[in-house]
């Protein structure tokens, strides 16, 4: 007799991808605007539902707009996780509680919509995923993830930026495939 093994539905559902909210063209970034993404696949996904809009600090209680913020003395996002570094706005506010507390409830809105990607808006001290701002609100970036970003890897979300949409494409239609290599 054949020995089949039980179907993980997981796998039958298209995998779904957690997006920031001013990607999507809501105006909640902290002064106020949206870095809108526009993609026909992106576009495409939306319509299907797998697209999953979030943005961490909204979720977390700060309005919009609100002062920027920066992760501390060059630090980055898995610093902040280990309380080894704050984030701080311009007026000199400790903002680190907030920011993890939004990091959290993205990591569960993903896991609540079974995202196993996320598309994260860069340079943010929540969802930069390559490059955040050095902390001296001089402008100036340095390589690293915001807190977000680096609370979603941890827990084995794959992270892109908006400037790795093509790199996002070709990793799900990968994993539609059935294929596991990163």
């Amino acid at each position: 007799m054949p020995h089949f093994r039980p179907l993980n539905r997981r796998h039958l559902m298209p995998p779904k991808i957690l997006l920031s909210a001013c990607l999507a063209g809501f105006n909640v970034r902290y002064n106020a605007s949206s870095k809108t993404v526009i993609d026909t696949t992106l576009q495409q996904w939306q319509k299907e539902g797998r697209l999953v809009v979030c943005c961490p600090e909204l979720a977390a209680g700060f309005s919009t707009p609100r002062p920027p913020a920066e992760i501390a003395a060059a630090a980055n996002g898995a610093e902040v996780i280990a309380n080894q570094a704050r984030v701080i706005d311009a007026q000199g506010n400790d903002v680190t509680d907030q920011y993890l507390l939004g990091a959290h409830l993205a990591l569960d809105t993903a896991r609540l919509h079974g995202c196993r990607f996320a598309l994260l808006s860069d340079r943010s001290p929540s969802c930069g995923s390559q490059t955040i701002y050095n902390g001296a609100f001089n402008g100036q970036t340095q390589p690293g993830s915001g807190v977000t970003a680096e609370l979603l890897r941890q827990h084995g979300i794959e992270v892109f930026s908006e400037h790795q949409v093509d790199a996002l494409i070709e990793r799900v239609r990968l994993v539609e495939l059935g294929q596991t290599i990163r």
